[in-house]
């Protein structure tokens, strides 16, 4: 008689969708045994405190920085220690970066752009109206900025102009400054290749779609002609091309590919980092928390919270404060939450089968079921599926 598994020591939990943006469940993997044991209904905290408190032996927690699984490990599972997801970490330094970028647009653009104002008589029709609406925000940021000087507060203003709280914010934070929003476009990574084909003297566009195409980009033809169009324009007119980069193309050309890129990228750094030295720094800061995790090294982390504190990248240093104990986990800790995710990913996949109808019992079954050997048989004579009858139902489209 086999004996049962002995209880799990080394659990991970994440959450995943039942429907993406309204309900979700959770999952748990013992990853010692590297295998699902568990599916909860939700992610609230009340479920996950029953389910720690019915597995008192589990020692050690991997899990995202979300509060929710925080929360629950503390009350439920004090004596477990808790290891933060190094991915999520990455992503969310990353993320604290380019939210820096970003509140410093209004510099950056100044010191890429040509120094005269803009002529409306030079735009197009869309543009022109862009820029309407662009006096418009900036009367509107006048006034709120003068209103928070006043000390009125951020629940007040919203009340008397209609702006929404989380506007106030961006405006005061300055955040909200673009004459020309640039929204995300699948030409963002290939910007750089895009000018250094164009410097180079290939100007029709469905050339440059070809060249880019071969590269890997999966955009279509009116994306790269639209902005052949723009470009060439704007070299009629005189107008500057850096004024126009994102800002998740800064970012990305200050890390990332600062020292694979071109020579546009090298000239574009060196006057990012004239104006705005506080991006410098807290590039740096960046670079010394890559650093710090790939160390090893959990002494690395108050000197890093330290210097961090005094950089454009304080708010997550103060987050990453919060969560000392289980960033040190993930610095030092050979356990991480990669187990987790590709069993989630594992999931989604069952779930796309039976196109989003699986009820909770039916993929506790799919996803927990021991592994069986295959057993050799002789096709000829059995049949190669056999009927499984099982009390396991489907629920209604989730």
């Amino acid at each position: 008689m086999v004996e049962p598994p002995s209880p799990a020591r080394v659990i991970g939990i994440d959450d995943f969708a039942w429907r993406r943006g309204h309900s979700y469940g959770s999952i748990v993997v013992d990853l010692e045994r590297r295998q699902v044991i568990d599916l909860l209904p939700d992610r609230q905290r009340e479920t996950v405190v029953a389910w720690l408190r019915q597995n008192p032996q589990v020692e050690i927690i991997c899990r995202d920085r979300g509060p929710g699984y925080v929360a629950a490990a503390k009350e439920a599972a004090p004596q477990a220690r808790q290891v933060a997801d190094r991915w999520h970490l990455f992503e969310n330094a990353s993320e604290a970066f380019l939210a820096a970028v970003r509140s410093e647009m209004p510099r950056l653009r100044l010191a890429l752009a040509p120094s005269e104002p803009v002529d409306p008589a030079t735009l197009t029709r869309a543009e022109h109206l862009q820029w309407v609406g662009a006096q418009l925000r900036e009367s509107l940021n006048r006034q709120l900025q003068d209103l928070a000087g006043q000390g009125v507060s951020i629940k007040a203003m919203a009340r008397t102009t209609g702006v929404s709280r989380q506007t106030i914010r961006k405006i005061l934070r300055g955040q909200r400054h673009d004459t020309f929003r640039n929204r995300q476009s699948s030409l963002d990574a290939w910007s750089l290749t895009l000018e250094a084909e164009w410097n180079a003297g290939c100007r029709v566009g469905a050339e440059l779609w070809r060249r880019l195409k071969a590269s890997g980009f999966a955009g279509s033809l009116r994306v790269v002609s639209e902005w052949t169009t723009r470009r060439r324009r704007d070299e009629k007119l005189g107008h500057a091309v850096g004024a126009s980069l994102s800002a998740r193309t800064i970012a990305r050309s200050m890390t990332t590919e600062r020292e694979t890129g071109s020579a546009q990228t090298a000239m574009v750094n060196a006057v990012i980092e004239r104006a705005v030295p506080a991006l410098v720094a807290a590039r740096d800061v960046l670079d010394r928390f890559h650093a710090m995790m790939r160390s090893k090294d959990e002494a690395r982390l108050d000197p890093w919270i330290t210097i961090a504190a005094g950089s454009k990248l304080a708010a997550f240093a103060a987050g990453v404060e919060a969560d000392k104990d289980a960033v040190a986990a993930a610095i030092s800790s050979p356990w991480s939450s990669g187990q987790v995710e590709g069993n989630v990913t594992h999931l989604k996949s069952i779930k796309r089968q039976m196109y989003g109808r699986a009820k909770l019992d039916l993929l506790k079954a799919r996803m927990m079921a021991p592994a069986r050997p295959l057993l050799a048989r002789n096709l000829s004579q059995t049949p190669f599926c056999t009927p499984i009858h099982t009390n396991l139902t489907l629920g209604a489209r989730v």
